[in-house]
């Protein structure tokens, strides 16, 4: 019921910034010629309920009556919102619904590259042209379901794309027990036809070699962020997390 009653409340509040801003815009006024918010104030504010908070932008949303506030906080950035009041702290999403985008997911992937030249892809399983102009990268659990999903749609998208390959990288989770040893099989034989099999729910042989690339990999995950499956890292350092469609993967792909 807790949850339920902050939902509500952000929505309202989210409803009547919006209606102020819809006021103003109609007579031609833009909130920001007449408040503004520095960067040093946000910080200031926000300080006030989480002191270790770093304030890094601040910039008006298409609300015109909500400031963005891009905050960092134990390694993760992304945004909280700012009525005009300067009383009203909004954490949740702002969603275009129009555009169907989902504007505070977008801001949270761009703030949170990562350097993806220090990916090793040596040990990468790789399905599609190697030569492909765009290449992502997929950390996959072989014991995930979303992650058997999200394979049958990186599938059509090699299929349609001859411009797009997907490096497809070990990372399993200790909630699943026993995947870590399928992933150091799949690593052993880089073997995509292996990994379909563990997707598939059969039984795979012991790993034929030793190897520390699943430990390294985990390390590696740690420090990009990456905490769960699937991910998606785009040619940009964008991180991605969660199922995706063929579609929508492909947008993500192409979005400038």
């Amino acid at each position: 019921m807790r949850h339920r009653s902050i939902v509500i409340m952000v929505t309202a509040l989210l409803f009547f910034t919006a209606s102020l801003s819809y006021g103003f815009s109609n007579k031609g006024e833009n909130c920001a010629k007449c408040h503004t918010l520095k960067k040093e104030e946000a910080a200031a504010l926000l300080k006030e309920i989480a002191p270790m908070i770093k304030v890094m932008d601040v910039r008006m949303t298409p609300l015109k009556s909500l400031w963005e506030i891009d905050v960092e906080s134990n390694g993760r950035k992304g945004p909280v919102y700012l009525d005009i009041t300067k009383r009203y702290l909004i954490s949740g999403s702002i969603v275009d619904i129009k555009g169907k985008k989902n504007l505070t997911r977008e801001r949270e992937e761009d703030l949170n590259r990562v350097n993806v030249s220090q990916i090793p892809m040596g040990d990468a399983l790789v399905m599609g042209d190697r030569n492909a102009k765009k290449k992502v990268i997929v950390f996959t659990d072989p014991e995930c379901p979303f992650c058997a999903k999200l394979h049958q749609e990186l599938k059509k998208v090699v299929a349609q794309r001859k411009d797009i390959a997907f490096y497809i990288k070990m990372f399993p989770l200790p909630i699943h027990k026993g995947s870590a040893e399928k992933a150091k099989t799949i690593v052993c034989e880089k073997s995509l036809k292996l990994l379909e099999e563990a997707y598939e729910k059969k039984p795979l042989p012991a790993p034929k070699c030793k190897t520390q690339v699943i430990d390294e990999d985990l390390k590696l995950g740690k420090k990009l962020g990456i905490s769960g499956t699937p991910a998606l890292v785009m040619p940009d350092g964008r991180v991605v997390s969660g199922y995706r469609d063929a579609k929508a993967i492909e947008a993500l792909i192409d979005r400038k």
